[in-house]
């Protein structure tokens, strides 16, 4: 498994990546929350609160870092992230200061 830094624009984000199976584990963490391929269970991330968003048919960082959401939990909901944004956009929300 490699923890990588991942540079999207001028931001750096804690990368995840480890190839299982057929395809790879790939996921990138902002400071409230997470998106991830379609490795990570949508329904478990539910059940234990996580701030999280959703891609599909990615290989490695620049793949999810191009790609669209295509499924969020209710707490990624609350903070605004949208099916069909752009990964850029979600993880700009997920990175930005949460009001209390």
């Amino acid at each position: 498994m490699s923890v990588d830094a991942v540079k999207f624009g001028e931001r750096e984000y804690k990368g995840i990546k480890q190839q299982i199976g057929n395809l790879s584990l790939v996921i990138v963490k902002a400071k409230y929350g997470y998106i991830a391929c379609s490795y990570i269970s949508r329904s478990t991330a539910e059940k234990v609160g996580d701030v999280a968003a959703f891609v599909q048919g990615v290989k490695d960082y620049p793949d999810l870092l191009n790609a669209k959401i295509q499924g969020k939990t209710t707490w990624a909901d609350d903070l605004g992230i949208r099916e069909g944004m752009s990964v850029r956009k979600a993880l700009e929300i997920m990175d930005s200061e949460q009001e209390e």
